[in-house]
């Protein structure tokens, strides 16, 4: 019997993998290739990282993912404008044919990563292809969909995982060999990372990388908020078409573990003397008279046995651990599996902003900041209150997320993430 036609019988699709025509700098047009780039949009502290990053290249890609005017349209109109200016003057070319790119990072700790940058099929929740493991917030995904709506481009790749464990030998034999090629670009950042850039064309070699991946379930260790503007677009535009697919680096973590770093939370309104007198009676609060380091040290002594928090912003470091049992009981959802209950994330924002602080999760209030040394400095310069975290295994988030259960936004970083800068996509290409 013919069940073409039938949904029913449809294979199930996995990821789909798909080669484009990258957007590179060229770099005779550019100070340096390391000038031009950035961290990924979110990890830029701003306004301080922005204008150094601004002063660094007048063709700094921040110039694209977090254009400056006075309105959000005005925004958007000024990157889409850049864009087309840059690409008419020759400063960001195509590159000849459609491939896939081999990307690696490597820092001066012995940290390597390697992975393929290419345009995956956006896929739906339901399809189980593509794993959240946070929540987003709205107001982000209609920022980043303007900005994307106006450029009509990917301006930078999300970092997607995925489990080899052997059944990825091709794809991961593919890259080993790729990189013993001369790269087409290499450059050193000034976070010391050294970042090298491969092309794939070889149609032989696409099709078996596209025949792999697509038996496997890719966990979205950073890009949450892109992701989701990619699935609203593809939702707006006539498919088939080029926002059917989104740019995204996937590594094989199996082969190349990712490091995995808390996210920060800058309290706008809060004085730490306010913040530390709330928690009498429902935590223990200890002052560390010890550096950041040490400091950070204490607080993961601390989280091994449990919920642990470290405030800042007084000129000192205060230790918040073993919440009141019943304060937990009281504030923390129960609908969900014991692991995300416990996450110091699911406690910070169900026990801490919600009832005991009382602050909105509202970028008024908030501020999520991924450099620790920074959120403590910008507490003490802003009377606010930094609340330092412990990073969540990965084991956690890739288990959370395959039952469907996504944790509270930005609970984890996973790197190193991608630079922003050294290959994009056009639409239109």
């Amino acid at each position: 019997m013919n069940t073409a036609g039938h949904s029913e019988a449809k294979a199930p699709r996995g990821l789909e993998l798909t080669p484009f025509r990258g957007l590179r700098y060229d770099p005779d047009r550019v100070g340096s290739l390391a000038a031009v780039t950035s961290p990924p949009y979110d990890v830029v502290v701003r306004p301080d990282g922005l204008h150094h990053l601004q002063s660094a290249d007048p063709f700094n890609i921040v110039r694209l993912i977090l254009p400056e005017a006075d309105t959000p349209e005005a925004r958007n109109a000024q990157a889409a404008d850049t864009l087309r200016r840059w690409r008419s003057e020759g400063v960001l070319t195509a590159d000849p044919e459609p491939g896939l790119y081999v990307y690696e990072q490597r820092d001066g700790d012995g940290m390597l990563q390697r992975g393929i940058i290419g345009a995956l099929r956006v896929s739906d929740p339901d399809e189980r292809v593509v794993l959240p493991h946070e929540d987003v917030m709205p107001h982000v995904v209609a920022d980043r969909a303007d900005l994307m709506r106006a450029t009509s481009a990917n301006l930078e790749p999300l970092l997607l995982t995925y489990r080899g464990d052997g059944s990825a030998a091709v794809t991961a034999g593919l890259i080993e060999r790729t990189a013993g090629r001369p790269p087409l670009l290499a450059t050193t950042t000034e976070d010391g990372f050294h970042h090298r850039l491969w092309s794939v064309t070889d149609p032989a070699d696409l099709a078996a990388v596209r025949r792999e991946i697509a038996g496997h379930q890719a966990l979205i260790a950073d890009g949450h908020h892109r992701w989701a503007t990619y699935r609203r677009l593809r939702a707006e535009h006539p498919s088939p078409g080029p926002w059917d697919h989104g740019l995204v680096l996937l590594v094989d973590t199996a082969r190349y573990p990712l490091r995995v770093r808390a996210i920060h939370r800058l309290l706008h309104g809060l004085a730490v003397a306010d913040a530390v007198a709330a928690l009498d009676g429902l935590f223990r609060v200890r002052r560390v008279d010890a550096p950041l380091d040490g400091a950070m040290d204490a607080l993961a002594e601390a989280a091994a046995d449990g919920n642990a928090f470290l405030l800042a912003g007084d000129g000192a470091f205060h230790l918040v651990d073993r919440p009141d049992p019943e304060l937990l009981a009281r504030t923390v959802p129960v609908d969900r599996p014991v692991a995300w209950r416990t996450l110091d994330a699911t406690v910070l924002h169900a026990t801490l902003l919600d009832h005991v602080w009382r602050v909105p999760d509202s970028p008024g209030h908030i501020a999520y900041i991924h450099d620790t040394a920074a959120t403590v400095d910008k507490a003490c310069r802003d009377g606010g209150t930094a609340v330092l975290m412990h990073p969540v295994h990965e084991d956690v988030v890739r288990d959370l997320a395959r039952q469907g259960v996504t944790m509270p936004r930005k609970s984890t970083s996973f790197g190193p993430k991608p630079a922003s800068g050294l290959v994009l996509r056009a639409l239109d290409l």
